[in-house]
C-alpha cells in the first residue's frame, strides 16, 4: 500500500493546488512552472486511479475524491512539519536559543545589548530569526520569541516588557534647516510620517490622533507618509526626510546618541492590552536556556524602566 501513496513532494504540490485551484498560483508558491504541477497532479492522479480535479478552460475545482484527500493532506504535511520541527530541536543539542523577533525590535532594542547576555552565558548559543510573521513554536525550528500583541496566547507564557508610548521625533539636521518647531501646528509645514496599524479595533497612534491629543482639531492629514513597518518610518526621520511618530523605547538609543530629537514631548500611549512581551512554550518554562534568556531580558527591561 505505501507503494501507493504519493511522496511528500507530490503531496505538497496537490495541497498548494487545492488550496489556491490554480496551476499557476501553486507553481508561483513552490518555484515550478504550471506546466509541472499539472504533470504532477496528473501523476499522483495516475497512480491512485483517482480524478481529482474537474477542468474547464478557465478554472479547476476539486472532486469528492480531491476534498478529501486536500484535507488528509493538510493533517499529513502538518503533523510531518511538527516531527521534523521537534526532531531538529532535539539534534542540535542544549547550548542553542533560537530567538524569534520582528526587525525593529531587534535592531533599535535587542541587538545593543546582546553582548552583555553572551558574557553571562557563554555557554548559550544565540541565534536569531528576524521576521514579522508569528511563528508556531512547534512547527518552526524556534524556541523563544518577542511579539507585539494581546499577550493571550493559549498554551504560551508571556512576560509584558514595557509601554509603548509613541512621540514625535526628528533629526537635527531637519529641525536646523527647516523653520522652527515651536508648537504643533508648526509641523504643518513639515513632512509627517507614521505607521498604519489596526487590531481588534484597536489603532495604532497616528498623525490625526497625536494631533488631536495637542489641541489641533484641523489638521489635514491627507498629505502624511504612511509606512507599512515603524522601521521604515524611523528610518525616514533619522535620513532628515520626515518627522515620524515612533515607539519611545525603540528610539530611546537614537535619542540619547543625539541622531534623534524630540521636538515636542507630548506621547500618546499605545492602547494598554498591546505590548511587546516576551513568549515560550508553557512546556519549555523550566528549560535552563529559556530560564536564563528570560531573567536576563526582563533584568535590561526594568534598567530601562529604572534610566527612564
Amino acid at each position: 500500500m505505501a507503494r501507493l501513496l504519493p511522496g511528500t513532494r507530490a503531496l505538497r504540490t496537490f495541497e498548494a493546488a487545492a488550496r489556491h485551484l490554480n496551476f499557476t498560483r501553486a507553481a508561483d508558491e513552490l518555484g515550478l512552472t504550471p506546466a509541472a504541477v499539472s504533470h504532477q497532479i496528473k501523476e499522483i492522479e495516475d497512480q491512485l486511479d483517482l480524478v481529482l480535479f474537474t477542468r474547464t478552460s478557465r478554472t479547476i475545482r476539486l472532486t469528492e475524491a480531491g476534498n478529501v484527500l486536500h484535507e488528509a493532506s493538510i493533517d499529513a504535511l502538518d503533523l510531518l512539519n511538527r516531527a521534523v520541527s521537534r526532531a531538529r530541536k532535539m539534534t542540535r543539542g542544549t547550548s542553542l536559543l533560537k530567538v524569534t523577533l520582528d526587525a525593529q525590535f531587534a535592531t533599535k532594542w535587542l541587538m545593543r545589548r546582546v553582548d552583555g547576555f553572551r558574557r553571562q552565558k557563554p555557554g548559550i548559543e544565540l541565534r536569531f530569526d528576524i521576521t514579522y510573521e508569528v511563528r508556531d513554536f512547534e512547527r518552526d525550528d524556534v524556541d523563544i520569541g518577542i511579539r507585539f500583541g494581546s499577550g493571550r496566547y493559549p498554551g504560551l507564557c508571556a512576560h509584558r516588557l514595557f509601554e509603548n508610548i509613541i512621540i514625535p521625533v526628528c533629526s537635527p539636521a531637519l529641525l536646523a534647516s527647516g523653520p522652527p518647531l515651536k508648537e504643533p501646528r508648526d509641523l504643518f509645514h513639515q513632512t509627517l510620517a507614521h505607521i498604519e496599524w489596526s487590531r481588534q479595533g484597536v489603532t495604532w497612534p497616528n498623525w490625526r490622533m497625536w494631533m488631536q491629543a495637542a489641541g489641533v482639531d484641523d489638521f489635514d492629514d491627507s498629505r502624511t507618509l504612511v509606512f507599512g513597518s515603524a522601521t521604515d518610518a524611523t528610518q525616514a526621520a533619522l535620513d532628515g526626510h520626515a518627522v515620524a511618530l515612533a515607539d519611545f523605547a525603540m528610539v530611546a538609543n537614537d535619542l540619547s546618541q543625539g541622531r534623534l530629537i524630540r521636538p515636542f514631548e507630548l506621547g500618546i500611549k499605545v492602547a494598554p492590552e498591546f505590548a511587546y512581551f516576551l513568549v515560550y512554550p508553557e512546556v519549555m518554562k523550566d528549560d535552563a536556556r529559556i530560564v536564563a534568556f528570560r531573567e536576563w531580558l526582563l533584568d535590561e527591561v526594568a534598567k530601562d524602566g529604572e534610566a527612564g
